[in-house]
């Protein structure tokens, strides 16, 4: 596939398209200032990523990217071992590492021993992308049943306190670590019939600003990624990637695609993004905008 980078004339950046092999089309080419010298690539050679919900729609296409851009993967799945053993053969077929790992990310447990069979596997990851979510029927809060608030918050909040106790203390003596969770626009939007989603995911959010706060003197950094509605392989398969009613509330008048939000995760998890920390940043095409 041929990818061609974003070119800034202005300030004198060239670009240029290159040929690259099907999983790293996942990763732009990337740009050249030329008056100001070497390249700026998002490189993660020698680095090690857990990705958790790898096996999902977006988890598989961010597995991917940071693969590209030559991160080994750690790939978490719960009840889809024949998807994530797959997305483990593609990116190994790729000359990179990557092994699929079954986890409950709303046990304890189930995270302390997949900490344990990563490291028994490769190394302690420099890398965390949380993204695994428990789906369940939305509906008016006063309608709501109480177990999916219940369910909400194991796997919005203590997923990621689960993974932070597992995986940061080892960023720590290394001083350099990245934590990246995957929010959404939801969270700022807070409309009717999705008390638990928001409340869940507002929960997250305040653990993790805390916890880039406790850890940033260590060089680790911590932010999330909050997408909107996104376009994913299986629209892409049903002819559903445009819906207007969407669309058009959105300042871009479209819908973002699943390859989008892995970029922003590529580019987080890179040197290029070494001092952001405690960021939600949504990728929605303007549908919310953070005030200052």
């Amino acid at each position: 596939m041929v990818i061609v980078r974003i070119v800034a004339f202005a300030f004198g950046w060239q670009c240029r398209a290159e040929t690259m092999p099907s999983v790293s089309s996942a990763v732009a080419t990337p740009c050249r200032l030329a008056s100001l010298g070497p390249m700026l690539p998002i490189d993660l050679s020698g680095r090690l990523a857990v990705v958790t919900g790898a096996s999902g729609e977006l988890g598989r296409v961010m597995a991917r990217t940071l693969a590209a851009a030559g991160a080994d993967v750690a790939l978490t799945y719960l009840n889809s071992p024949a998807k994530a053993e797959a997305l483990a053969t593609e990116i190994a077929a790729t000359g990179r590492r990557a092994k699929a790992f079954r986890a409950d990310v709303t046990s304890q447990e189930s995270i302390g021993a997949l900490r344990d069979a990563v490291r028994a596997w490769h190394h302690d990851p420099e890398i965390v992308v949380n993204n695994a979510v428990v789906q369940y029927p939305w509906k008016p809060l006063l309608e709501q049943a109480v177990a999916d608030y219940e369910s909400q918050f194991r796997s919005c909040v203590l997923h990621n306190v689960h993974m932070a106790q597992a995986f940061v203390p080892a960023m720590i003596p290394r001083r350099w670590g990245r934590v990246i969770a995957i929010n959404t626009e939801c969270a700022m939007q807070m409309f009717p019939t999705q008390s638990a989603y928001v409340g869940g995911k507002r929960g997250m959010d305040g653990v993790l600003r805390v916890l880039a706060k406790e850890v940033g003197e260590h060089q680790i950094t911590v932010n999330q990624v909050a997408p909107g509605w996104t376009v994913s392989e299986k629209d892409r398969e049903a002819g559903t990637v445009v819906r207007d009613g969407y669309d058009n509330t959105v300042p871009l008048k479209r819908r973002g695609t699943d390859q989008e939000i892995a970029n922003v995760v590529a580019f987080l998890a890179s040197d290029l993004a070494s001092f952001i920390t405690g960021a939600y940043i949504p990728v929605c095409g303007g549908n919310v905008m953070p005030t200052i």
